[in-house]
């Protein structure tokens, strides 16, 4: 049987999993999992005769060797800081790469090597990075192909909670990991084009400069910008591209009340505060407003950021016990974006019966025989329970799918890649429609860039 190698049984690989197992009697195929926590592992293969699990630290370098050494192909489903090692092993032992994160510095360094022993070292195809890609270079390569221009390219996407699970004032719970949703956007500023025109959003003015846009069936969403926008330009092709902007989705109002975290310094992950680990909630609150022997936390935060009483932001932030006197913080020598993250997770943890909903949506304009067209696009996926999340499928499956085909000699190109040519994109887009990940897309008037928004 041919072994198809996965280091990581965490929450995204289900889908993954389960997909090689129902093909793996008719590709003859064994699946063998790795991961620290065997129990992970076990539980995903569910006893299929053809699943193995196996318990493996990533820094055993022997044993991680050897695993590798006697497969066909190796899935990596570990953080992307681990990825390098494993690629490095796969260099050693001649055997192709799959994984769902960015293409690091290190993992380019590797590219010629790589394509030197005629490896396919596929990168950035899961969710986003992954369907994002696919899905915007199926489109602007048909749009070229019919001697069109790019004039305008806008993509967003984001991991949701579903309509009928949505029973927060926020419109939000963590179907993702919380620390990144705490930390999103920072260390950094976000760069675009609007018009020709470079724009910049430092941290402290991100969630207040975002787009509306609409999906038909799900209602309004807004849209923040993700950091580096412009190098995208390169990626896809699109090097005069007037305008390009890429984005976070969230439900309207969550940026504004996000904010009041932001410029409190909540989400700050440089300090550790004192005693943290016998401060309450209110303390916690406190500890970023000025001294007043007189004024209340409460009233303190809103005359600082000139909130009113009947603001529905008021009640979000209410509805998290940020002045709760009684529930305590617990953490010691923890930083201000770590007591947030419990904070927020004691609130929006997704209940068993939840589900969650990934929105994915693009905008393209483009020039063709003298006329400006634009297609909006957009694809929403719903999970099926907390083991098949939609945040599972969407990053699972195409990587799962990448693999099978390079394995089976369908997708040949050597290197280190993402997922942006025809060979790559046709038939995964193709095979993920059979598991309802489908985008649907209609021509609209062209209307160029949100001018109400983000202006010129």
């Amino acid at each position: 049987m041919r072994k198809i190698l996965i280091f990581g049984a965490g929450r995204s690989a289900s889908s993954l999993i389960k997909y090689l197992l129902d093909k793996s009697d008719e590709e003859n195929l064994n699946i063998v999992i790795v991961d620290k926590f065997l129990e992970h592992a076990l539980k995903l293969i569910a006893q299929h005769k053809n699943g193995a699990a196996k318990q493996l630290d990533i820094f055993n370098v022997a044993a991680r060797k050897q695993e590798i050494s006697t497969a066909d192909i190796v899935i990596s489903m570990l953080p992307a800081r681990f990825h390098i090692e494993i690629a490095k092993d796969c260099l050693e032992f001649g055997k192709n790469l799959v994984t769902a994160s960015y293409i690091s510095e290190d993992l380019k360094l590797l590219d010629t090597q790589v394509k030197e022993k005629g490896l396919v070292f596929m990168n950035e195809i899961g969710l986003d990075p992954g369907i994002d890609h696919m899905s915007a270079m199926q489109v602007i390569d048909q749009i070229k192909e019919k001697g069109g221009k790019m004039l305008l390219f806008e993509s967003f996407t984001g991991g949701l909670v579903a309509p009928e699970s949505d029973t927060n004032l926020w419109n939000y719970k963590f179907t993702w990991n919380p620390r990144n949703v705490v930390l999103a956007g920072q260390g950094g500023v976000a760069k675009f084009i609007q018009e020709g025109k470079f724009k910049y959003i430092p941290y402290h003015k991100l969630f207040r400069r975002t787009e509306f846009l609409e999906v038909e069936g799900f209602g309004r969403f807004e849209a923040m910008a993700n950091r580096d926008s412009l190098k995208y330009r390169e990626i896809y092709g699109l090097e005069n591209i007037k305008t390009m902007y890429r984005g976070t989705i969230r439900k309207v109002g969550f940026t504004r009340a996000w904010n009041v975290f932001v410029q409190l310094g909540m989400t700050d992950d440089t300090y550790t505060m004192e005693d943290s680990e016998h401060m309450s909630y209110r303390d916690f609150t406190n500890s970023f407003l000025a001294y007043s022997p007189h004024d209340s936390v409460e009233l303190k935060l809103r005359y600082y950021l000139k909130i009113d009483q009947d603001d529905i932001l008021w009640d979000k932030l209410l509805e998290l016990d940020l002045f709760n006197p009684h529930k305590m913080v617990g953490l010691k020598n923890a930083t201000p974006a770590e007591i947030l993250q419990k904070i927020l997770m004691d609130k929006w943890t997704l209940a068993p019966e939840d589900k969650d909903m990934i929105v994915m949506y693009h905008k393209f304009g483009y020039e063709c025989n003298g006329e400006k067209k634009q297609i909006e696009s957009n694809m929403v996926v719903i999970g099926e329970d907390q083991t098949f999340t939609a945040m599972a499928k969407t990053v699972g499956l195409p990587v799962a799918i990448a693999a099978l085909k390079i394995l089976n000699g369908a997708i040949t190109k050597p290197g280190v890649q993402l997922p942006i040519t025809k060979e790559v994109y046709e038939p995964i887009l193709k095979e993920l429609q059979q598991y309802g990940v489908v985008f649907n897309e209609k021509e609209v008037p062209y209307l160029g860039y949100n001018l109400f928004n983000l202006g010129a």
